[in-house]
């Protein structure tokens, strides 16, 4: 009965959001703060994919040739605990520091180029900046390690474009056990520094 009333508020069955299975949450979720990880994928089509009609609405189409292969490279050199200040859009009394948990390119079956990141929390407009940076270093205009190094300048750049929204999925989203739900609420909600030795606290 809730399930059909949910999707019913949402909508047609074109709608961008639909609701297989519900439940009570246990004591003390949280949907945003509860979360230990969040997964995301962004798709691009370069210049040798295929440009898939039936693939739009997910999809950025780029029109330069991207190297997969040194984006990846670049891609792997930012994961860890690290303050991402630049690649993230500023938000008064917010922090940057997350642990990019993985973050990975590859070429699809359809020829497209796709990333995988996986991070703790990201912060607003993180996954396209990210994103943006490797697609730099794809075209030829930053280094592998050039991503590296604006991350430790901790400052916004213009050294490469944030992307649009629209290539961008939200895959899955891991919580702990329901036991542990309410702690990691309060754990999250905790403002985060980055400090000499590494610890956040």
């Amino acid at each position: 009965m809730l399930v059909r009333r949910l999707r019913g508020i949402l909508g047609s069955h074109d709608a961008d959001v639909v609701v297989r299975s519900a439940r009570p949450a246990a004591e003390g979720f949280d949907a945003r703060f509860s979360a230990v990880w969040r997964r995301y994928e962004y798709r691009v089509a370069d210049a040798s994919a295929e440009h898939d009609p039936m693939q739009r609405h997910r999809t950025v189409w780029y029109p330069r040739e991207l190297d997969v292969d040194s984006m990846d490279v670049a891609a792997q050199t930012l994961i860890g605990l690290a303050d991402f200040a630049a690649f993230c859009k500023p938000r008064e009394e917010a922090t940057t520091i997350r642990t990019l948990q993985s973050y990975r390119w590859r070429r699809s079956g359809d020829g497209a180029l796709v990333a995988s990141l996986q991070a703790d929390a990201f912060c607003h407009s993180m996954v396209r900046a990210l994103v943006g940076a490797c697609l730099a270093v794809g075209e030829g205009r930053l280094d592998v390690g050039g991503p590296t190094e604006l991350l430790h300048a901790r400052e916004r750049t213009s050294a490469f474009k944030v992307l649009p929204a629209k290539g961008l999925t939200l895959t899955e989203v891991g919580y702990p056990p329901d036991e542990e739900l309410a702690a990691r609420a309060q754990q999250t909600r905790a403002r985060r520094e980055l400090h000499v030795d590494g610890v956040v606290g």
